[in-house]
């Protein structure tokens, strides 16, 4: 299938600041692809490039196949960062306004919309009378008029308080839920690990890895146990073949082994044998913090 999206090699420098290095991925179609980073590492530099808002020094891009244009550019919606309506304008008027500056969609595309964030109700409201929340699912509104195949956001929930944070989570879900493929920049690790299929991790401007989020976490299997006697359970397991390495965490004691080999029936087996009984036998997934942590740390 062809991808949606297609880097190869872009680098992009502002005077002696590499803010990209020869970046290159690519994003499949509805799939939910998360850019995750610390502030610096490219996102947002990345994300003005592909919606031609900046010129990458080296590489290119391509979406759908074809090189970026304004046909191509009518089917991306986007958010970089809250746009600018007017306060003492309702939701409906905004969006009026918005749809003939941008030429996307019509006007009876807005009752659409606004029903897809769930604004209806308040859609008379002015501007000014919205939570942070309700904001935000306005100028997502705004990117969906003309129905595009692709959304492209900056941090989206930057800002929010949780509640507003859960909304907008909600709400991208909903959105792949409709087949759309969406990317978004975040600095936010739950975030990303909740709602994207995939996941490209950046730094200072380079890529270190992407893919969907469950390979890029899937490395090693990562066995916990636990018994009444934590010491002695240290010590018997420090003989257990086939782990890389061994880690305790308080009372909890933590087997890593190569992707795909763990086995807890023969670990349950050889402390049984030994005479010490688990209280806790489980195979824990790698969370993408730690994945991030390992991955960004110098």
């Amino acid at each position: 299938m062809q991808p949606v999206l297609s880097l190869n090699g872009i680098t992009k420098s502002y005077g002696q600041i590499q803010a990209l290095k020869g970046v290159s991925y690519e994003v499949p179609e509805a799939s939910v692809f998360g850019i995750l980073g610390p502030n610096g590492s490219g996102k947002t530099t990345m994300l003005s490039i592909i919606l031609d808002i900046l010129k990458p020094d080296a590489g290119s891009f391509a979406w759908f196949g074809q090189p970026g244009s304004p046909d191509t550019r009518k089917q991306i919606g986007s958010l970089l960062e809250t746009p600018n309506f007017y306060h003492y304008l309702s939701a409906v008027d905004n969006l009026n306004i918005t749809q003939a500056i941008s030429g996307r969609g019509d006007a009876a595309e807005i009752d659409r919309v606004l029903e897809i964030v769930k604004l209806t109700e308040r859609k008379r409201s002015r501007f000014s009378a919205y939570s942070l929340g309700m904001k935000q699912r306005l100028a997502i509104a705004a990117a969906l008029l003309g129905d595009p195949q692709v959304l492209v956001f900056d941090e989206p929930t930057n800002g929010l308080d949780p509640v507003g944070i859960a909304e907008i989570r909600e709400l991208i879900k909903e959105l792949a839920r409709r087949g759309k493929t969406i990317i978004m920049a975040s600095h936010l690790l739950d975030e990303v690990e909740k709602v994207c299929t995939h996941v490209a991790i950046m730094k200072r401007g380079t890529l270190l890895t992407a893919g969907q989020v469950d390979e890029v976490l899937a490395n090693e299997d990562i066995v916990e146990v636990s018994s009444n006697d934590p010491h002695a359970l240290l010590a018997l397991l420090s003989s257990f073949p086939g782990y890389t390495h061994i880690k305790q965490d308080g009372k909890l004691i933590q087997l890593f082994f190569p992707v795909g080999t763990a086995r807890l029936e023969e670990v349950n087996r050889f402390c049984f044998e030994k005479g010490i009984i688990l209280n806790l036998l489980l195979v824990k997934k790698k969370s993408l913090e730690t994945k991030f942590f390992e991955l960004t740390n110098d």
